[in-house]
Formats: C-alpha cells, structure tokens, sequence
C-alpha cells in the first residue's frame, strides 16, 4: 500500500502559505510509511510527530491490551481519541495523555473502557513523516495531526452539523492510571491544566495549555472523583467543547505540553504554535524530517525497499525525546523544577535495547544530539543518585537490566563527540557500577557472578544470568574510557570484571548457566527453555552475549571450530513444532529470535570465524524477509528505535557488533549506492556492484579504490569519508580469512 502525504488529501484546498514554503530538500519523508510495525508485534503507532519531538500525537483505538501498547492497533476498527504522547514500540503500556475526539451529536459512547469512539476504514486513513489523517465515519469528521517539538496541531473538517471536541483527562490505559486531572478556561479559545497519573512512569505530570481557532459556543466540565485504595487522589475531568459547524468548516486545535507547569506550556505554544494555521506546522514537520532523512541516501531502484529503508530510518527518530520547555526547564527525577543550560533535555531511554545500534547510529547522524544525550544522563545522575536505566518523564521505571547509559557515554567519548564533563561521566559511570544494594550489583562484584537463589528485593525478576553478562559488558566499556582518559587503576578494576562472563560458562553443557550461591550451575538445565534467570531469552540466545570479547568466547568453547558448530546450530536447531514460545521470541530462525534484542549481533559472529559468507546470508535473509512494508512489517516490538535502527546499518553494509569498539562488521549491502553524509562535511560511501535479492555475497572489496583485507571497517574510516567498494555475486567469494 502506498501512503501519500497530506498534499494528496481528499480535502478540495490548500494553504496558499504552505505553497510559498516549498523546499528544495528531495522528498525523502514521502517514502515513510508510519503504518509499518502497527500490526503483529512492532507496537508502534501512526501519527504524527517531529524528531526526537516531545509529543507524539496520535489515535488510540480506544481498549486496553499488549497489542495497543501503542494506543493504535491496526486490526481495530474503532478510533476514541487523539492524545498526544506515545511509546514506539516498548512492550509496556503508559501515556496516552490529553486525549481530544471530535463528534457530531448524537454521538457513540460505549462502557468506560471504550468510551466515546467512531468507526473508521483504512480506506479513509493516511500517514507520512509528520502527518495522519482519518475520516471518522460515524461522524463524517476528517481528523488531520501534525506537530512541532512541544506542540500537537490537529485540523478538523466538520460537516454541517450540532457538534462538540471532547478532552478526556480522566481515561487511562494499560499501566497508566490518572491520579488527579485539571480544567481552567483562560479566554473564549483557551484553555489550560494538567493531567497527573502513575503507572510505568511514576508520579507522571503532564501540563497542557490548547488553543482552538474558533471560539466554543459553550464549555461543560464533568467531574469525578478518583479514588486509590478507598481514597481521593484528585479528580478526572472530561470537557465538552460545543460548536454548530457548517460544511467542510475547519477547527484547528493546538496543543503544548509541558512536564513543568501550565505556565511552561502556553510559553511553549507561544514559542512554536502562534498561529492556527496548520499547513505551515505540517510543512515544517515535512521539512525536519526531510533534513533528517536525507543524511543517508540510498541509490536503489525498488520503490518498496525506498519505504522500507526511510521508515527504519524514521523509526530510529522517533525516541529519544525531548523533554523540556523552550526555555530549558523540566521535571527531574528527584522531583524538582531544573533549567538546562545551553543544551536539551531528553528522556525516552530504552537503553537494554538501543546501546546495540540506535546510540552508535546518533553517533553519526545525530552528534549534537548525542552530546545533549549524554548531558542528560549526567543531570539525571546528579539528580537520581545513578545513570538512567530506563528512564522517562523524570521518572526512573528500572526497567530491563544492566547500567547501559555507560556504553552510550563511553562511545561518544571515545569517538571525540561533544564537549561534556568527561570526569564527571566517568564518576557517574564507576558509581552507577558499585552501586552494591542494586540488583545484584554487589554479589557481582563480590562471587563475580550474580547467583540465582538469592532474592533481589529491588528486582523481582531474578535475570541473575543475563544481569552478569550485560554487567560485563558495560564494565568493559567503563574500561575503556579509563583507559584512555589514563585512569589506570579504574581501567584494570574494569577490565577485570569484564571477564566474569567467564564465570557462568558451563564446559560440560558449553552454554552460560545460572550458578547458586555455593557455585553450583542449575539443574536440570535444557539451553532452549526460557526462565526467569534469563532476561526474555533461553541459554541459546544469551550465550553470544560477550560482544565485548568475542575472541575470548571462542577460546572459552574451545576454538575456531566448535563454536562454528555452535554458531551454526543457532541458525538451525529449529524448536519444536509444539513449543509455545514467549511473545518477545518472534523472527525465528532456529534459535536465533529477531525479534529480541540480546541476539542482534549474532549473525554477524560468522565474519570472526573466517565465514563471512554465512554472515552475509543470514543478514539479507533477515533483511529480506523479516522486514517489509505493510503493518506488520516488524517481527518483533520496535523498541524505540532498535529494531529499526538495526536494518538502517545492515542494509548499509555494516553493524557494530561491540558498540564501543570503533569497528563494524561487514555484512552485505542491500542497494547499489548508499551516501552516509556525516556532521563533519565528509560524506561515507558504500557501492556494491551488480547487487541484487541473489547477488548477495561479497567477492572482492576495495577501500578507497585499494584491496581492504579485514571484516570490518572503523569509526575513523567512515568520518574521513571513505570509499568502500564492494563487487557482489550469487555465490561466496574468497575474502578476508578464507585460506
């Protein structure tokens, strides 16, 4: 299905001002599909936002459940709102916050969980980089979203008509549960409040301040009490806007968020939303994606990998986001009101997931961002005590496992990007990792493993194998960022602990085993059942966790060979017709689960092995078939920008296997040309010669026009510009450690 942009729209007119802003940015934004990953599994959601943008305004379906995580379902038929703050793709349910929904009267209302809703057909639904639109069927309402950072604009067409927009404040979803909600009326088109809720975000506060463009003939506020464990938290409010509206008449309504006060929110509605006129925010919206999107560039003849390519692309925008007002302020997690100083806050951090690729990705896209990123990570420290594990809306959820932040702050530093603190990062860093009352931290530093039979009280998940294999690999990148800012003494502590993966090798079974606290390994023990010692993965698919020392963990299977075999046997021990898998182990392939993250490097292991052939067929056979352009074109949840993120480098031709090393692996490219064109000037280039869905395999490649003889390419290779050239065919060819 192909999705146009609003310039296509069924409305009959367009903004003369919006065609005064043409820009000569080539149209990338157009090949967004933001309909991909709202079937299956992705959980990612349709509207409309800006990158990295603050709002994420966008339809909910209107019922509870895994599957509308995201608020939007594809399968659903039902619109109930448009709220303007969403999660792509994490698997745990929260926000949905200032939900507007337009209606003629009568309207539809069905129980407290749907609520007021309208049909809706995909026929009449639309969706680009910054823009939705749908027709509400029961209504005959045309809904359109765009937005800016801080701001959500949405542009309703009414028919001639008794009508009336809803703002729902007291409705909640999932694991999200409003505490307390707010309604004032500023003037005859303003108004202003707030939202209070708890669930993965604790505590959360949301400040609006909206403007409609037409003055509402009458507002009428519904009240509430909300009650938790027989008592009143506050109260949920629902406002009803009446209007009487002509043919095709427009309403525009613009909304500013703000996680600090009201006061903050109309500075931010001011500062980006002025005016009521949507075309222009939509056309901005385009043109910041288009600036984004056109700094890889892809020469490829095939429409559909076009879509595929630039909504990956997109997807890896989409989180982090910002989090503070225009004027630098925001809610932090110890609860206080906080300014930025020259930089912006961001928060949105699905770090278990995003170190693997997104964050390496920034590095190169987004350096600035990634400076402020890290400037984050710093500010949360200092206002948390810790590194942020999971972290949004000024709220810690401890979400996931290891202290990743280091590997994200450690890359930067090591890459030379920004001018952050490098020894308060490093003091963060060392802290965060001796924190010894936290899950786990301190029996890990102490038997160098963190054993299974001893109940964490701040986790009540156990994960104790996979907390000490993501443990050592951020103790390696603490490490390195010792090591070169001369810290030796830091460097040798670290660099010890990153070997205690070694400590949950079984040799008798050859897979990482959960240990007791004696030092016994579990039993019985079966590699492919999932557990709770196992973070959202079996043994199979957490062995390969030692990124950081991929030779060591040959050594430690017993050579080049055996784990050949293993590696082999990850790709087609095939489970049981039978076995009922979890729901995060989708995209399989034998063992080897696309869907989750922990395994996103293990196709790659092959180039270390002297097999890259095998590396280069089972990436494109991943590409190829388990990304696509229809919504259900994600095997697994999005994952703020992951999943996504890990096609954007394969199909590139190359993947950082160890995010902190300065090298990625070469896999196999999917397109003739790609230009990444870098902040410094430079511009990287891939070429792969007479590639095609069968012209998979590398046979020879040059860098800069000479004969390159190694697996992989450095950080320093792409900032200089390089040139790698590769010359593809239908059958392996006789590269790198081939004999």
């Amino acid at each position: 299905m192909k999705f146009k942009t609003v310039l296509q729209s069924i409305l009959p007119f367009f903004c003369v001002a919006c065609s005064n802003q043409i820009s000569t940015t080539p149209d990338y934004a157009e090949y967004v599909n933001p309909f991909i990953g709202t079937d299956f599994t992705g959980n990612t959601y349709p509207g409309a936002q800006v990158p990295f943008g603050m709002v994420q305004l966008s339809p909910d379906n209107g019922l509870p459940g895994w599957d509308r995580i995201a608020g939007y379902f594809y399968p659903d038929s039902t619109i109930a709102g448009f709220s303007h703050t969403h999660l792509s793709g994490t698997g745990a349910g929260d926000l949905y916050d200032i939900s507007f929904m337009p209606v003629t009267i009568p309207y539809k209302e069905k129980g407290d969980t749907l609520g007021i809703y309208s049909k809706f057909s995909h026929k009449d639904e639309q969706a680009s980089a910054g823009y939705y639109r749908v027709l509400l069927a029961d209504y005959g309402i045309n809904v359109e979203l765009t937005a800016t950072e801080r701001c959500g604009v949405q542009r309703y067409t009414f028919p001639e008509s008794d009508a009336a927009i809803f703002l729902n404040l007291k409705k909640s979803m999932n694991w999200d549960a409003t505490e307390d909600s707010y309604i004032e009326k500023i003037d005859s088109v303003t108004i202003q409040g707030y939202r209070y809720s708890d669930g993965w975000a604790r505590k959360q506060k949301v400040y609006f301040c909206t403007r409609f463009s037409k003055p509402f003939d009458k507002m009428t506020l519904n009240t509430s009490p909300i009650e938790k464990d027989g008592t009143q938290t506050g109260k949920g409010i629902v406002a009803r806007f009446d209007y009487k509206t002509k043919e095709n008449e427009q309403i525009t309504v613009t909304t500013a968020l703000s996680g600090v006060s009201m006061e903050g929110a109309r500075k931010n509605l001011m500062a980006e939303a002025p005016d009521n006129n949507f075309d222009t925010y939509l056309q901005e919206a385009k043109n910041r994606w288009n600036k984004e999107l056109a700094k890889i560039q892809i020469d490829t003849p095939s429409e559909k990998d076009k879509t595929i390519f630039y909504t990956a692309l997109y997807h890896s925008m989409i989180a982090p986001t910002i989090y503070c007002d225009t004027d630098g302020a925001y809610y932090g997690p110890d609860k206080q009101i906080h300014k930025t100083d020259g930089w912006t806050n961001y928060s949105t951090f699905s770090l278990w997931d995003t170190y693997r690729a997104a964050h390496p990705l920034f590095t190169y896209t987004q350096p600035e961002r990634t400076n402020d990123m890290v400037k984050s990570f710093l500010a949360f420290y200092e206002q948390n005590g810790r590194l942020p594990v999971w972290n949004f809306y000024g709220s810690e959820t401890d979400m996931m496992i290891g202290y990743h932040a280091v590997a994200v702050i450690a890359d930067a530093y090591l890459k030379g990007i920004g001018d952050f603190d490098a020894k308060k990062a490093l003091e963060a860093c060392v802290t965060t990792a001796n924190l010894d009352n936290y899950r786990g931290i301190g029996l890990y530093k102490q038997k160098g493993y963190i054993p299974y039979d001893i109940v964490d009280p701040h986790n009540s998940d156990n994960w104790s194998l996979s907390k000490t294999l993501e443990y050592a690999f951020d103790d390696y990148c603490i490490a390195k960022m010792a090591e070169k800012m001369g810290e030796k003494d830091i460097a040798e502590t670290f660099y010890k602990r990153a070997q205690n993966y070694k400590n949950v090798y079984n040799p008798v079974t050859t897979f990482m085993q959960p240990r007791d606290s004696k030092g016994d390994f579990i039993t019985p023990f079966k590699a492919e059942e999932y557990t709770q010692h196992i973070c959202e993965s079996n043994a199979w698919q957490y062995f390969w966790s030692v990124q950081h020392d991929i030779n060591g963990l040959i050594a430690l299977t017993g050579g080049q060979d055996r784990f050949a075999q293993k590696l082999d046997s990850m790709f087609t021990y095939t489970p049981e017709a039978n076995n009922d898998l979890p729901i995060f182990s989708t995209g399989m392939i034998g063992q080897y689960a696309h869907g989750n993250e922990p395994g996103h490097h293990v196709s790659y292991l092959f180039n270390k092995i002297g097999q890259p052939e095998k590396t280069q067929k089972y990436v494109t056979t991943i590409m190829n078939k388990l990304y696509t352009d229809q919504p259900d074109g994600l095997c697994g949840n999005e994952d703020c920008g992951q999943m996504s993120a890990w096609y954007v480098f394969s199909a590139m031709g190359f993947y950082p296997v160890n995010p902190v090393s300065g090298q990625y692996e070469i896999g196999s490219p999917l397109f003739p040309k790609t230009e990444l064109h870098l902040a410094n000037g430079k511009t990287f280039t891939v070429i792969a010669h007479n590639v095609n869905k069968e012209n998979i395999y590398i046979q020879s490649v040059l860098l800069n026009g000479k004969a390159y003889d190694k697996s992989f390419i450095t950080h320093e290779q792409i900032m200089s510009g390089a040139t790698l050239e590769l010359t593809m065919g239908n059958k392996p060819g006789n590269i790198w450690y081939k004999e």
